[in-house]
């Protein structure tokens, strides 16, 4: 359950309890459970416009807002799209984003990357998925009497949230894709966000269209990855 008190507010100490240990042969089970299941995870740029229950995104989005924050600052804000409007409105400004950044924003070297993936500035799944979340990051908020309260580690929290949503709609069933058009000021304008906070990401989520092709591409192996002393 989450700490019902403000972020940042004194909040003591108390026993860890929901900890639970598990044996080195369950440990190890679990873990290779979890690395199979999240290596079937990829981004996909094609969704059914089947429906997904609400409550489904309200836990995953608990489940991201576990993760650990700068000061417990906790700086992140999530919005959920399912309104056919708004995600039309999203659509048409991130796609407006989208030309100018294939047209002469992006380096030669740049597009030339994104080729085998199959990417344009054409955005459909924007509108076609049952939800986006928008993800923002906030640089400060107000306390009590309206002072203003810096928050710390702003970014690397974000990500780490960001993370586990990612992690969590997958557990759940679900398919996602990261999408980052530059700039993303537009998001704030669309969905009416305050001035402390800065758009950090736009995720689609929903189920993927049936037959949807992905990229054949490989990830890199743990010794490419990893190092160990």
């Amino acid at each position: 359950m989450n700490d019902p008190r403000p972020p940042g507010e004194a909040s003591g100490f108390r026993p860890y309890h929901e900890y639970r240990r598990l044996d080195p042969e369950q440990m190890a089970d679990a873990a290779r459970a979890v690395c199979e299941r999240l290596n079937r995870r990829r981004s996909v740029r094609a969704f059914s416009s089947e429906a997904v229950p609400r409550a489904v995104i309200e836990s995953c989005l608990l489940a991201a807002s576990s993760a650990p924050s700068g000061a417990n600052q906790q700086p992140w804000q999530f919005v959920a799209i399912s309104d056919p409007q708004v995600k039309s409105q999203i659509r048409k400004a991130a796609e407006a984003e989208e030309q100018r950044f294939y047209g002469d924003r992006a380096s030669q070297a740049w597009l030339d990357d994104l080729a085998p993936l199959g990417t344009d500035a054409h955005k459909p799944f924007l509108e076609d998925a049952p939800w986006l979340i928008a993800i923002f990051s906030e640089k400060w908020h107000f306390e009590q009497g309206d002072e203003k309260k810096k928050h710390y580690y702003v970014t690397e929290s974000v990500g780490i949230a960001t993370g586990m949503l990612i992690a969590a709609l997958h557990e759940a069933g679900l398919a996602t894709l990261t999408h980052t058009p530059s700039p993303m000021g537009f998001l704030r304008e669309v969905l009416g966000r305050g001035a402390q906070e800065r758009p950090f990401l736009l995720l689609v989520v929903g189920y993927p269209e049936p037959e949807v092709q992905v990229p054949d591409i490989a990830r890199k192996t743990l010794p490419q990855i990893a190092t160990f002393i």
